[in-house]
């Protein structure tokens, strides 16, 4: 399998996205204000960045409505991962548009623009829709508004982030969302291309116009994720959510999280899908694959369980099921949570660690220019092993492109197993903080010197 870097895998990107907010499904995460007063049904803009979780679903992205009476302005993913936006009045629907393109890469970030200008003559000019700086042109239904016509939007019914019709919110990660009242821009207004890449990249959008109901979240205020920073005022009320949903997994710079294309059955992924549980003979990877460099990841045991896998995964061969037995394959290399074990190619050797407990932190760093591979817990490496100094790794002689890895390894496991990852941007509370060389990053132990969290800027830099 390819090394996956997702959007803008771009080292240096101008103008750099600090936040996003993560936004879990499983607990109904969402923002939610209503206005004052309706203004401009007609013309207006929607802009946000996002990055998937959970596939094969519903997730809301944007819905103003009063959910009953078909009285709605919704954009979402479908259940078959296509982009869909409608709005219904007393009703009767006003337009409906549904892509034909389906948005299936939870390892990428999507700039979605939807720009409205009812007055337009042409009917198919009334509603754009661009992803990534190109307009969506092909849709298996297309619906588009009468000439005037008010939608349900900018009118003073509660408006949600998150969350689209029917109660279904959103699992993934949304940026820089931006509304704005009066105008259709194009999406050169929140986002250009790369000269050397060509990678569609945000700019600074803090000098546009929002008009009377516009509002930008950047979700920089960790203890108050839905202010407005367009100088409006518009703030968002939220639900469900703590300072820990902030994330600075974003659209300019993209980290690592498990994957959800490459996972087992019975394997459920939550929390921007880097919590992991299982409870039979199935695993998953990440969906960064490294061929070069050192990085270095952390994994929270929340549910220990009484026999999983923690250890890495050589690209190639069947990742969607990374074996019953990771360590038991010739690709995988793993330490088992009972104690005193590690696994690589049908063979076991000791380590003489302890079995993993609750609320243990689990150390990993790979040296991908020396072959090697460490693990460790609670700021102890196992065997006594030193990455900075490359001294006693646990295993040696890694080569490929190799993936983080989790599994179980019971055929059926009894109880709840909850494992966290945490790649730069946990989803769990750090109690002391620490970055890599480059200050990104947020783990719980110091990161050895020369390693690197997994994200997409240190990616282009030394992977």
């Amino acid at each position: 399998m390819p090394l996956i870097l997702g959007t803008n895998s771009i080292k240096d990107t101008g103008y750099d996205v600090a936040n996003s907010v993560r936004l879990n499904d499983g607990s109904s995460d969402y923002l939610n204000r209503t206005p004052s007063s309706a203004t401009n049904q007609k013309t207006f803009t929607i802009s946000m960045w996002v990055k998937r979780g959970e596939l094969g679903s519903t997730n809301g992205l944007l819905l103003q409505g009063v959910n009953t009476g078909n009285d709605d302005f919704a954009i979402y993913f479908e259940s078959v991962d296509t982009i869909n936006i409608f709005s219904w009045s007393s009703s009767s629907e006003q337009f409906t548009l549904s892509t034909n393109r389906k948005f299936r890469d939870p390892s990428a970030w999507f700039h979605i623009v939807l720009a409205v200008d009812t007055t337009q003559a042409t009917s198919s000019n009334r509603i754009k829709l661009y992803v990534n700086g190109v307009q969506e042109t092909s849709f298996s239904t297309a619906n588009y508004p009468s000439l005037n016509a008010d939608l349900e939007y900018n009118d003073t019914s509660a408006l949600w982030v998150g969350r689209s019709y029917n109660g279904h919110y959103f699992d993934g990660y949304i940026a820089e969302v931006v509304s704005v009242d009066g105008t259709a821009l194009a999406p050169t207004s929140f986002g250009e291309f790369d000269e050397d890449s060509g990678i569609w990249k945000p700019i600074d959008v803090s000098g546009l116009t929002f008009g009377t109901n516009g509002f930008y979240l950047d979700f920089e205020n960790s203890g108050s994720l839905g202010a407005d920073v367009s100088g409006n005022g518009n703030n968002f009320t939220v639900n469900n959510l703590t300072a820990i949903d902030q994330s600075t997994d974003t659209c300019t710079n993209n980290f690592a999280t498990l994957n959800p294309l490459a996972k087992g059955a019975n394997v459920t992924l939550t929390e921007g899908n880097l919590q992991f549980t299982s409870n039979n003979r199935y695993g998953t990877v990440g969906t960064f694959g490294l061929s070069s460099g050192k990085w270095y990841w952390e994994v929270k045991v929340v549910d220990a369980g009484s026999d999983i896998q923690v250890g890495i995964f050589q690209g190639g061969g069947n990742i969607g099921y990374p074996n019953a037995e990771l360590g038991k394959t010739s690709q995988g290399w793993s330490v088992i949570s009972i104690g005193g074990n590690r696994l690589h190619n049908l063979s076991q050797s000791s380590y003489g660690g302890a079995a993993f407990s609750d609320g243990d932190i689990l150390m990993v760093a790979l040296d991908m220019d020396n072959g090697k591979w460490y693990m460790g817990k609670n700021n102890s490496w196992f065997d006594s092993g030193n990455p900075a100094t490359s001294s006693s790794p646990a295993h040696t002689g890694i080569t490929g492109t190799i993936f983080p890895a989790i599994a179980t390894y019971a055929e059926s496991e009894s109880g709840s197993i909850n494992y966290q990852f945490n790649f730069g941007s946990p989803p769990f509370t750090i109690s002391s903080g620490n970055t890599d060389g480059n200050s990104y990053g947020n783990f719980e132990y110091a990161v050895p010197s020369g390693y690197y969290a997994l994200n997409t800027k240190n990616l282009a830099e030394y992977g």
